[in-house]
């Protein structure tokens, strides 16, 4: 019997977007834009930042697992404490769904290409992991509704989607959810809420408090603390509390946590953050379609790029590294043939769009 098992030994493990100063190293370069993890340009939230500071002088203590996160979420949301949970980013709370709730002859069920991180924890597990295609770069919810069986526990939604931006609407997702069994838990990913939830058509999941699906939330994108870690998800008691059984003792950690926390007062910031994103958004996309490239329209901070293949995808990658504008291929994700673009400061989207204009005929557009 092998040490490892192998679904373990083939997986591939989850490798970040390339860092700005090995690049500026590895090409000779004086600055770089980085445009590949969907990272905040503005940095991290102000209020974050000082209220993280006051906590350093207790870093001998132990955190309290993060139940003062809760009780603001709580009181923000008007929900109890026992429906929130708290951990090292949403994807540390989606690890936990995962020990908790699958069996071994269960099954995962979502879209192709799905967020990589989820990909790499949901196969770890060593259960089926099942998958309907895309319709036209969105959920096609119908597909996936049909392709529940007796086995499915666990349904992945991202809403908007990573990576491709797009979301499914309120009425796409109410005839989903008629055809899926109380005993399937859905998850609603929604680590780019705070970019979509201005859209009437979006389906602010807070709006179905049902007793088998489970949001996720993350302080990593508009709020700039993606290096810190810190998530927070809401569910039933029930599901909540069969999550704190599994978690870390101590997870969030102490100065996350008091992150959290000072972020979600600083409403200033958030304004920026979404002003800035939006008018990114805009110009990116409308940018890339006037020089002929297949943009996915998006409701994230960032875009999704369509080549004509993945030696194409490659060598404008490639391209844009030489030129200090680093973007996301998607190989890992499961489309060789597109990359991903987040959005920058205003200088870094000029920056990228001019490099993407010189890299034109490398995709082949």
């Amino acid at each position: 019997m092998p040490l490892v098992p192998p679904y373990i030994a083939s997986l591939k493990p989850y490798v970040p977007g390339r860092d700005a100063g090995q690049v500026r190293r590895e090409y000779g370069l004086s600055s770089v834009a980085k445009l590949a993890s969907n990272e905040n340009p503005l940095g991290p939230s102000p209020r974050a930042i000082e209220a993280l500071l006051k906590e350093t002088g207790g870093l001998n203590l132990y955190p309290d697992a993060g139940l003062k996160l809760r009780q603001v979420l709580a009181e923000c949301y008007d929900v109890k404490v026992g429906n929130v949970i708290a951990g090292n980013g949403s994807e540390g709370i989606m690890s936990n769904i995962i020990r908790t709730f699958l069996c071994d002859e269960d099954e995962v069920l979502t879209t192709e290409a799905a967020f990589i991180g989820f990909q790499v924890l949901a196969r770890s597990r060593g259960v089926a992991y099942r998958t309907a295609p895309y319709r036209n770069w969105h959920y096609d919810l119908e597909a996936l509704a049909a392709a529940i069986t007796e086995r499915t526990k666990i349904i992945y939604l991202a809403n908007p989607n990573n990576p491709t931006g797009t979301i499914f609407t309120r009425s796409e997702f109410d005839q989903f959810y008629r055809h899926v069994p109380e005993r399937v838990l859905i998850i609603l990913d929604e680590a780019y809420f705070e970019y979509a939830k201005d859209n009437p058509r979006y389906p602010d999941s807070m709006h179905y408090r049902y007793d088998n699906v489970i949001t996720l939330r993350t302080f990593s994108k508009v709020y700039g603390l993606a290096g810190v870690r810190i998530g927070y998800g809401f569910a039933h008691e029930e599901l909540i509390g069969n999550l704190l059984k599994v978690k870390l003792p101590f997870e969030p950690g102490t100065l996350a946590e008091a992150a959290g926390i000072g972020a979600l007062g600083d409403k200033e910031f958030l304004h920026r953050s979404l002003e800035l994103n939006a008018r990114g958004l805009k110009f990116l996309t409308r940018s890339l379609k006037e020089m002929g490239y297949r943009a996915v329209d998006s409701e994230a901070n960032f875009v999704m790029v369509e080549m004509s293949g993945a030696e194409a995808c490659a060598r404008v990658t490639e391209d844009m590294l030489r030129r200090g504008v680093i973007v996301r291929p998607l190989t890992a994700f499961g489309l060789p043939q597109c990359l991903r673009i987040s959005t920058g400061t205003d200088e870094e989207n000029e920056r990228c769009v001019a490099a993407l204009d010189k890299a034109a005929a490398l995709a082949e557009v």
